[in-house]
């Protein structure tokens, strides 16, 4: 099938880069640094130190996504909105968009805008953009997914990709758990510019985790949402699984790039505000990245 990635970083990439492997006709729609690459060498895709080159289109304009009968949502969180409305001319009635995004609430955000069959996806994967047209897999690539009309063809179609890919009744729950996973992480490794691994070696990383993940849970439980599994044993695995990958928003960061961080911590201090959920942990950490942030934009 005809696929399209709207959001040619790091994640989009790695799994348009996976699809084309399989032999899917697939599109990266991305900025003009990675889109130019691509178009002249392929994509360059390291993947357990081994490298290789991908034949696929590229283009920088939302017009590239016309036909495509999936497209995977691979846009920051803060561009949600704005790519949407890119999109909406160039979509069939039946295109199906599957969200590859940080945060909770994105699918919900994609619905109030188009008339599309959306899903929501988990993606619990390690990658980076290591120059333009170069995506680097550090580690995992696994997605859950939420149920659908097309959830079994998409799940079928991801899985012979070679994507380990489960369709779950609780999206919401995983969605929240790897937000979990995310405040605890993303804005330290952000503020001190370290991977997980070193991170978490840090005197008093863990405690600091502790109250941003005992902050968060009280907020998911005020919200309703169950989360699955043991959240502690998914938090030490981060740094054990993935010691080497710095946090998206580190990346964000040291690129001078504004970052997700009022959908990670930020979010969690709205929705706790809203419940009269006290999150002083999630407060400071997003107060510090949104201060970097203004200084390298000065």
């Amino acid at each position: 099938m005809k696929i399209a990635v709207m959001g040619a970083g790091a994640v989009g990439c790695y799994y348009g880069g996976m699809l084309a492997r399989a032999g899917h006709e697939v599109v990266l729609i991305g900025r003009a640094h990675h889109a130019d690459a691509i178009r002249r060498d392929g994509l360059r895709f390291t993947k357990h130190d081994v490298e290789e080159r991908i034949a696929l289109a590229a283009s920088t304009e939302a017009s590239a996504a016309e036909n495509a009968k999936l497209v995977l949502f691979c846009v920051k969180s803060t561009d949600t909105e704005s790519a949407a409305v890119e999109l909406q001319p160039y979509l069939l009635a039946g295109t199906v968009l599957l969200t590859l995004q940080n945060g909770v609430d994105n699918a919900d955000r994609l619905r109030a805008r188009l008339p599309h069959e959306i899903a929501a996806a988990v993606v619990y994967v390690a990658t980076e953009m290591a120059g333009p047209g170069h995506v680097k897999h550090h580690g995992r690539g696994e997605l859950v997914i939420e149920p659908s009309r097309s959830a079994a063809e998409i799940a079928r179609t991801l899985i012979d990709a070679g994507i380990p890919t489960e369709i779950s009744e609780n999206v919401r729950g995983a969605l929240w758990a790897k937000l979990i996973l995310n405040c605890a992480y993303n804005a330290m490794s952000a503020i001190a510019q370290l991977p997980y691994g070193k991170l978490a070696n840090c005197e008093g990383v863990h405690e600091v985790m502790h109250d941003v993940v005992a902050e968060c849970l009280a907020v998911a439980q005020a919200d309703g949402v169950t989360i699955p599994g043991d959240i502690d044993a998914a938090v030490r695995r981060i740094a054990e699984t993935m010691p080497n990958q710095y946090s998206s928003t580190a990346q964000d960061l040291a690129r001078g790039k504004r970052s997700e961080i009022d959908h990670l911590n930020g979010y969690v201090t709205r929705r706790g505000e809203a419940h009269g959920v006290a999150t002083p942990a999630n407060r400071v950490l997003h107060t510090l990245v949104k201060a970097i942030e203004l200084k390298r934009s000065m």
